[in-house]
């Protein structure tokens, strides 16, 4: 039984995460160093408390600084992890994010969604989020004789748009597409043990949403109830729900695996409503 687990390992394995000192970037950081990967941590705010807990339990990381919308500072990320790591096999995009600006509501209707936002969110998510970093780190990786896993994040708002964010939605169903055409890219150009692959989170409880999920008595808010009653097992999902997908999308369990989106999402994308 343990010797086939070890498909799963990552021993030796070098992964670079933009957006690390995030919710989910740090939470998949924890399980991917776990599960034998050194950790190169990636943010353009400081990575300095999500090194120290990495750390403390045991794995290899290293804190960088990176703006994923300067290709310029991606850049020098990339040449200071390469100067640490040697080299890089997994790279998880992580950054990513909505802002209020993008959003409708009561005081913004749709007709009045300012460019700039639209612009802002899908820059960040779409470029920022994928494409500029797949275009630095995938440079070399491409050059790796064992290939390597690219992961990008992806969105249930890619299959099922949801109500009053009309530019996320947009952005992440263009990093689903982007993320197929890069895994075919790389496999018919450069290397076919490169993969390229994303996830599709669903509605996972964080300290960034729980003000819109739950109340201050800690009750489902009416958009959580809608949530939920359209999620079959009933619940929200944890960021740590994201980490046994990674380290398979990373592992050589899915050596023949590329292209694919992965929802993570208790059924939601399955659930018609009836």
């Amino acid at each position: 039984m343990k010797e086939i687990l070890n498909i799963f390992s990552l021993e030796g394995k070098k992964a670079v995460i933009t957006g690390g000192a995030g919710v989910l970037g740090s939470a998949i950081a924890k399980g991917l160093g776990k599960a034998g990967a050194e950790i190169a941590i990636c943010d353009i705010v400081s990575t300095d408390k999500v090194v120290d807990e990495l750390t403390e339990e045991g794995i290899k990381a290293k804190g960088y600084y990176i703006d994923v919308m300067d290709i310029e500072k991606i850049k020098a990320c990339y040449d200071e992890v390469i100067g640490d790591f040697g080299r890089v096999d997994i790279l998880l995009n992580a950054a990513g994010g909505n802002i209020k600006e993008a959003t409708t509501s009561k005081e913004l209707s749709f007709f009045d969604l300012p460019l700039s936002a639209l612009e802002k969110v899908v820059a960040l998510n779409l470029f920022g989020g994928a494409i500029l970093p797949c275009q630095v780190f995938g440079k070399s990786m491409v050059k790796n004789e064992n290939g390597g896993s690219i992961i990008n994040i992806s969105s249930m708002n890619a299959f099922r748009p949801l109500t009053r964010i009309p530019g996320y939605s947009a952005a992440k169903a263009a990093v689903s597409n982007f993320t197929q055409w890069l895994a075919t890219h790389f496999a018919q150009e450069y290397n076919k043990k490169l993969r390229v692959n994303a996830i599709a989170p669903g509605f996972l409880l964080t300290r960034q949403n729980r003000y819109l999920l739950l109340d201050e008595e800690g009750n489902l808010t009416p958009r959580a109830k809608s949530i939920i009653s359209h999620t079959p097992m009933g619940e929200f999902g944890k960021p740590e729900d994201l980490i046994g997908i990674c380290i398979y999308l990373a592992s050589d369990a899915s050596r023949f695996v590329t292209g694919v989106v992965i929802p993570i999402d208790g059924g939601f994308n399955a659930f018609s409503g009836v």
